[in-house]
């Protein structure tokens, strides 16, 4: 799209001399096809700013709720529960992350149970030298406070994990099922206890918003373009 754009210009200015260009009814078509795409790229991100605002209010009204007993609740993203259960501390997975700092460490994501239904329970960060530790363990499973929020599709640009060293990069469901022989939930618990080791990930409603300024640039080109073909019929037709 940007190409086309760079062209037009290139034509306008005298440097490029397309065959097609030189008739007027195919330079109005091809002049109009650039302007209706970017106003459909344009309209398409003020879609996108209404659903993604509408998200983040969705998101900060849940975060804001008390939490929820989670064999009482209809599960959903962001939803604030309290519950209990057992953690398999021997499939414990620790996931490569970075933390509030942009210090590199493991997230520490434990096999949870709650009445026979199985959970992935995110405990939080830890440095690499924590990894294995019992220290990280000591925690109390009958008071587990958190977020649910649903997992999503896995980055295919990330590295594979490394399943027999336990050194994890992606909480691929088929990875986790060949590493603990169980199913979970598509939701994963974020623990919001207030731990100092691991350290529970913030969650919040700051997610990214772009789409307003991405709307600005598609309309500003479609104008632009509008412009420079007006400028162009005044002064060759």
């Amino acid at each position: 799209m940007l190409y086309g754009y760079f062209y037009l210009l290139l034509f306008i200015s005298g440097e490029v001399n397309f065959y097609f260009l030189k008739h007027k009814f195919l330079f109005t078509v091809f002049v109009s096809f650039f302007i209706i795409v970017l106003l459909s790229l344009g309209t398409w991100q003020l879609v996108r700013l209404n659903w993604k605002i509408k998200l983040i209010n969705q998101i900060e009204n849940s975060l804001k709720d008390e939490p929820i007993n989670l064999s009482n609740a209809i599960q959903k993203n962001y939803l604030r529960i309290k519950t209990k259960g057992s953690i398999n501390y021997d499939y414990q997975i620790y996931l490569y992350n970075l933390n509030e700092k942009g210090e590199p460490g493991f997230e520490v994501v434990s096999p949870l149970t709650i009445n026979d239904k199985n959970y992935l329970l995110n405990r939080g960060w830890i440095p690499f030298d924590k990894k294995n530790n019992n220290i990280i363990n000591r925690f109390d499973e009958k008071n587990i406070i958190g977020i649910l929020k649903k997992q999503i599709k896995a980055n295919m640009f990330k590295p594979k994990n490394d399943i027999s060293n336990n050194y994890w990069f992606t909480l691929n469901r088929e990875d986790i099922f060949k590493f603990t022989g169980k199913k979970f939930s598509p939701y994963i618990i974020y623990l919001s206890n207030k731990n100092e080791l691991p350290k529970p990930k913030m969650i919040t409603a700051n997610i990214s918003n772009n789409h307003k300024k991405y709307a600005i640039t598609w309309f500003s080109l479609a104008i632009s373009i509008l412009l420079i073909y007006l400028y162009f019929r005044k002064k060759n037709y």
